[in-house]
């Protein structure tokens, strides 16, 4: 079976919040593996878009790698039960936890076709030994780290040129001046708008968007355009009205149709009641959305 190694040089890794939407491989006592020269770890398998995967790990990383590297792969398997020809094209991301920070180092979505003969693509130099085994960084805790994994494959029943990988656009950015902000009820929604020809809205819960988290305010990106799935690369932001000391997160999501996604805890209430903080500034609370459609993919799914 032929290892195809993703180029390195054309990987873009970010951090993000949410966790992985498929899977989560956690491995324990990393330290005896690597003791006793364990080469590779692999995960049992998961289903996304109803095929089933797995992922690789080597340690010292793969032999087309270096040993400096942890190398990471996502592989697709049960392939016996699938038709001689067969071929998925799947956006997958690699994901690996910090139990620090309690965020994820991800690679951003590529994608990539599988084949009977290219069954496994992957990241030769996913993160570099040094950094991953010093307990400082946070991505190996206790001898126990996690790796995850986000798979979306556009099923074979599509016509192939229906999907549409865009090149990253100029971002489209926008912004909303929320006033009588200390008046707003459950739920605030700004008017829908149009980017890559899809239409979006913003909606905020001034006081979190469930009891449980009352000390926040809670802030999503929502799609209400008809296509079945569009991933995007947002940024949202409450800009701070007396020193450059903004409150930003950003992600990146597959929508489906009528979805949403964004940050359960955007910012607190301790930070947004304290108008020397600059947040809310004569009870004024400016929202700015910065958005790039990456990817569409047409028809049904």
């Amino acid at each position: 079976m032929a290892l195809n190694l993703v180029d390195d040089e054309d990987v873009t890794m970010e951090t993000r919040e949410a966790s992985p939407s498929h899977f989560l491989f956690r491995i324990e006592s990393f330290s005896m593996h690597d003791k006793y020269g364990t080469e590779r770890y692999e995960s049992g398998e998961f289903v996304a878009d109803d095929y089933k995967w797995k992922l690789i790990v080597y340690p010292k990383g793969h032999k087309n790698g270096k040993g400096d590297y942890i190398s990471v792969y996502l592989a697709v398997t049960n392939t016996t039960s699938l038709a001689s020809n067969w071929e998925v094209n799947a956006v997958f991301s690699i994901f690996l936890f910090n139990q620090i920070s309690c965020n994820y180092l991800v690679t951003k979505g590529i994608t990539r076709r599988f084949l009977s003969m290219k069954s496994e693509w992957g990241f030769s130099k996913f993160i570099s030994r040094k950094i991953f085994t010093d307990p400082s960084n946070g991505y190996i805790v206790d001898d126990n780290c996690v790796f995850g994994a986000e798979v979306f494959s556009v099923k074979s029943k599509l016509v192939v040129d229906r999907l549409s990988m865009l090149k990253i656009i100029t971002p489209y950015t926008r912004n909303w001046k929320i006033s009588q902000f200390s008046t707003l009820k459950h739920r605030w929604t700004s008017e829908n708008f149009i980017v890559a020809d899809q239409e979006w809205n913003i909606v905020l819960y001034p006081k979190g968007i469930n009891e449980e988290e009352r000390r926040y305010v809670s802030i999503y990106l929502c799609y209400v355009g008809p296509n079945p799935k569009v991933m995007a690369d947002f940024t949202i932001c409450i800009r701070n009205q007396i020193n450059s000391q903004h409150c930003k997160k950003r992600t990146s999501h597959w929508f489906s149709s009528s979805s949403d996604w964004g940050f359960t805890k955007f910012i607190s209430l301790v930070d947004t009641d304290d108008g020397g903080k600059g947040f809310i500034v004569n009870d004024c609370c400016i929202l700015e959305i910065e958005i790039s459609v990456q990817a569409i993919a047409y028809g049904s799914t």
